[in-house]
């Protein structure tokens, strides 16, 4: 997920509108995708576990 995420944004900075911003602006905005990401991902594994009988 991380590995997509720098994937993500190097490419965003070679070609997309990243390119535009300033670096820190974007390390800022992958930052809090990250975070978003492995919040989602955290939720999601405990509703999981949760959710399962042992």
């Amino acid at each position: 997920m991380l590995f997509l995420v720098a994937a993500l944004l190097l490419m965003g900075i070679a070609l997309g509108t990243a390119a535009h911003l300033p670096v820190p602006v974007t390390l800022a905005a992958g930052a809090a995708i990250t975070t978003w990401l492995l919040v989602f991902y955290l939720r999601e594994r405990r509703h999981r576990t949760e959710g399962t009988p042992r």
